[in-house]
């Protein structure tokens, strides 16, 4: 395959809508469109093909390895005036494949994205510490590159960023942004986080929550006056606590706590659900932001699962919402059908019995 056939292969992939491309030798690529994995109607790739490819990209990415002793890989990719994308090189039956996930170059903003107002409130914080949480393919770094945009559109800062691999681009408004990627930037995130606390950010993103070290110095990065923002794969505001936790040996795990309750000020768990219409999809999101009630349930373990009633009965107050809220409000305005928003709800049947009491 050449280089500009493997282009247009991604510019039509972007036109239709696909989130995601997948090569693979002896099968035709497909793409993700609307949350399902659909075929294209061309010939099989040959073993040829996805080792070509993996050299088109690995020659904008800095690869000096031998390609022979790749065997797996994440980066990025660019085509002008189509997009960015993010890459995952691997081999299946001694044979390249790759995914690669497309990213638009414009950043996208809280309110195009669905999110609700107190997502702005977030990136007005001076300090502590905001996640994003969701299963692989629900939005993350999309919902932090808008996060990321409001803060650069309305305060004078340095943003610093650590990411694997970069994915959004971000021009300087009224605020300094740097952006680091493991493997040409850095070696781990760790590293990078580590010395990022000497390079005078005001804000700072680190891509993953991977390990009790990244944990340990993000925490200790909102403790001495920093915002930092990052992702860890989990489904919802007490999961996202558990998990943390977990990550530390039991003996550390009550102090933990107390630096959590103090430090978290908020978190956004996310989903994206196929729209009614058919094509596309949208965001349904859990928001919890602190309060003394949270930090009481974050340091009491037995407490931790009253963090969903507390957002949905508190919604005027401080605008948070829980998924159910946010389900019944898709519904309602027709963007998700019944049967989705009940295969996304936490107990299918209390939600139904909750859309006849509105």
């Amino acid at each position: 395959m050449e280089q500009r056939t493997f282009n247009q292969l991604l510019a039509a992939a972007v036109k239709n809508g696909a989130s995601d491309i997948h090569l693979k030798a002896g099968a035709p690529p497909a793409l993700r469109i609307s949350g399902s994995l659909l075929p294209v109607k061309v010939p099989a790739l040959a073993p040829d093909d996805t080792q070509a490819i993996t050299q088109f990209v690995l020659s904008s990415a800095r690869w000096k390895g031998d390609i022979h002793d790749l065997r797996d890989w994440d980066t990025s990719y660019a085509v002008d005036e189509v997009g960015r994308f993010r890459v995952s090189i691997f081999r299946q039956k001694g044979n390249f494949a790759l995914v690669l996930r497309a990213i638009p170059f414009g950043v996208p903003t809280v309110d195009s994205l669905g999110l609700p107002p107190v997502v702005k409130t977030m990136a007005e914080y001076e300090r502590g510490l905001v996640l994003v949480t969701g299963v692989t393919g629900s939005g993350k770094s999309s919902t932090l590159a808008a996060i990321v945009r409001q803060i650069n559109e309305t305060t004078r800062a340095h943003i610093l960023t650590i990411e694997d691999p970069i994915e959004f681009l971000h021009e300087d408004k009224l605020s300094r942004i740097t952006q680091r990627e493991i493997g040409p930037d850095t070696g781990n995130f760790a590293q990078a986080l580590r010395a990022a606390l000497r390079q005078d950010p005001d804000v700072i993103l680190v891509g993953e929550m991977r390990d009790t070290e990244t944990i340990e110095i993000a925490l200790k990065a909102a403790e001495t006056g920093h915002l930092v923002l990052s992702t860890v794969h989990t489904t919802d505001a007490a999961r996202t606590i558990g998990r943390l936790c977990d990550a530390f040996p039991a003996d550390a795990q009550e102090p933990l706590r107390h630096r959590l309750a103090e430090n978290l000020k908020g978190t956004i768990s996310q989903r994206l659900l196929p729209k009614a219409q058919g094509k596309g999809r949208v965001v349904a999101a859990e928001v919890m932001v602190s309060t003394d009630a949270i930090r009481e349930y974050i340091v009491d373990p037995e407490r931790t699962h009253e963090i969903t009633d507390y957002l949905s009965k508190n919604r005027d107050v401080y605008g948070t919402q829980s998924f159910d809220q946010h389900l019944s409000e898709l519904y309602r305005a027709g963007t998700i059908t019944l049967d989705v928003a009940k295969s996304a709800a936490s107990n299918p049947s209390d939600f139904e019995r909750a859309l006849s009491f509105e």
